[in-house]
C-alpha cells in the first residue's frame, strides 16, 4: 500500500526544521477539506506517515507549511507582513499503490519541492 510522507529542510542553518507546523487538504474543485495538522520533529520530519492504507486515494491534495511561524521562532528577521508565510504545495495522487514523498527546502525568502520516494 501506498503512503504519504514529507520532510522539511531549513537551508539557512542547514539543518531540519524541528517545530514546524503543516496542514494537509483534500481537493475537490473548489471544496478544501483539512485532514491532518502536524508539527514536525527533530528530523524534520512527522512521526508518521500523512496518509496511508485506505486514506491514501487518488485525486487533489494540498500541503501548507507555516514557515513564517517556524522562521520567526528561530529568531530571524522578518518583514511585515512576511515574504513568505505559508507555503502550500498542490499535488495530485494517481496511482495509490506508490510511496509518494513531497518534501521541502526552505529559507525565509525562497523555497523548493520536489517529488521524492
Amino acid at each position: 500500500m501506498g503512503r504519504l510522507t514529507t520532510h522539511v529542510l531549513d537551508l539557512t542553518r542547514g539543518l531540519p526544521a524541528a517545530g514546524m507546523t503543516l496542514e494537509l487538504a483534500s481537493l475537490a474543485g473548489a471544496t478544501r477539506s483539512a485532514v491532518k495538522k502536524v508539527v514536525t520533529n527533530r528530523d524534520g520530519r512527522c512521526d508518521a506517515p500523512l496518509l496511508e492504507g485506505d486514506a491514501f486515494k487518488p485525486g487533489e491534495w494540498q500541503l501548507e507549511f507555516h514557515v513564517g511561524d517556524y522562521f520567526a521562532a528561530q529568531g530571524a528577521v522578518l518583514d511585515n507582513p512576511r515574504f513568505l508565510n505559508i507555503v502550500v504545495i498542490r499535488f495530485g495522487i494517481a496511482n495509490p499503490a506508490q510511496h509518494l514523498h513531497v518534501p521541502l527546502l526552505v529559507t525565509p525568502w525562497s523555497y523548493s519541492t520536489y517529488r521524492g520516494s
